[in-house]
């Protein structure tokens, strides 16, 4: 087996071909986590860094899950507990890195295109596990193989993504990941959390909710992210959760098989109401089983294989 590539950075740069390899990579994975003995030797030998930087519930746990159960060796630090913060660069943190030779290190960071950043001067692969509000590549993934598995095909379905569009690095990555794989796109929010120009990454845009909802297929919800306002973006919670949360009565509007998702963490009764959250139509926990099969895939690929001296 030949090493997929070396670094997965964004959806951006993966091919149609790649991401199908991964979703169906992802597909024969989730075989192994319903076995007895959830483990398989691929990966024995092999070293993965979990470095994150930014707190993390479900990617954090889901990679390092998927890396056990391809019995990799695993090794976590955080920047609270790592030299950072006695001054130490994030470049000179990697150097040490590499010079303990790991073969992949999945990293999260507060700022955009760390990353990349790190691709380019580690001989390690580098799996982006988000980076500031620019990528999550692996949630978008999961979430095209959530969709596969239900709808059996994303092109022609109506998606719409609702919620604090403008600090989303999960609409970015499913923008890319659902447009490309020829899915309608609806971003919406209110205007203060929609960016100029979003319409280049080929969706449309809308302010109302109800119009988001009318016909769609799969509705994702996405929480505000208040670690990242800086001022005010909305009145109240209660007011938002009016205007663009999830209720029975406005998911009434979409198509009767809809899917409702979410990346998690969940704001219920401000985005989408527990009962909506929890109902027949919602497929978040899909989303969280399919994250370790999706990383498991990742993880595989990319350092599975035998790669020549001079690949990238």
């Amino acid at each position: 087996m030949r090493a997929f590539r070396k670094d997965i950075l964004d959806i951006s740069s993966l091919s149609d071909e790649e991401i199908s390899a991964i979703l169906d990579t992802a597909e024969q994975m989730k075989e192994i986590s319903q076995r007895p003995i959830k483990k398989v030797p691929t990966l024995r030998g092999k070293t993965v860094v979990f470095f994150f930087h930014e707190p993390s519930t479900r990617t954090r746990m889901s990679f390092e899950i998927a890396a056990k159960r391809l019995s990799a060796d695993t090794v976590s630090i955080s920047a609270s507990t790592s030299s950072m913060v006695k001054g130490e660069t994030l470049i000179d943190t990697a150097r040490n890195l590499q010079a303990m030779n790991p073969d992949v290190v999945v990293i999260r960071h507060a700022c955009s295109g760390a990353p990349h950043m790190l691709a380019g001067r580690l001989k390690a692969s580098i799996l982006n596990a988000g980076d500031g509000l620019h990528a999550h590549p692996s949630q978008a993934l999961l979430d095209m193989l959530t969709i596969r598995q239900r709808k059996g095909d994303l092109k022609g379905l109506r998606i719409a993504i609702i919620g604090d569009i403008a600090h989303s690095r999960v609409a970015r990555s499913d923008f890319a990941g659902f447009t490309r794989m020829g899915a309608e796109v609806i971003a919406c929010g209110p205007p203060t959390m929609i960016p100029c120009g979003i319409e280049s990454l080929g969706v449309s845009v809308t302010h109302d909710a109800d119009e988001a909802v009318r016909g769609a297929d799969v509705v994702m919800m996405l929480r505000i992210q208040k670690e990242r306002l800086k001022g005010f973006f909305f009145s109240t919670e209660r007011e938002y959760a009016g205007a663009y949360g999830l209720n029975a009565e406005r998911l009434k509007l979409a198509e009767k098989d809809v899917l409702v998702m979410h990346p998690g963490p969940v704001n219920r009764g401000v985005e989408i109401s527990p009962e909506i959250a929890d109902g027949p139509q919602s497929v978040i926990l899909d989303q969280v089983a399919n994250g370790v099969a999706v990383r498991m895939a990742l993880l595989l690929l990319v350092a599975g294989g035998v790669r020549d001296a001079d690949a990238d």
